[in-house]
């Protein structure tokens, strides 16, 4: 099971109308994603490289 460190924030993507992206490191240095409205549903994890590897994209 992945953990959580720290808090979430609001992507810098998401945009004014409540479609929301939340970021928020895991251990062992990923990030986990969620969606804004729903903030007790289900996390997408990724790995430090994975992560990398999308923001890379933009």
């Amino acid at each position: 099971m992945t953990q959580v460190v720290g808090s979430f924030w609001k992507s810098s993507y998401s945009g004014q109308e409540g479609n929301c992206v939340e970021v928020a490191d895991t251990a062992p240095g990923g990030r986990a994603v969620r969606d804004s409205k729903q903030q007790d549903g289900p996390l997408i994890t990724v790995s430090r490289e994975g992560w990398r590897a999308f923001i890379r994209q933009f």
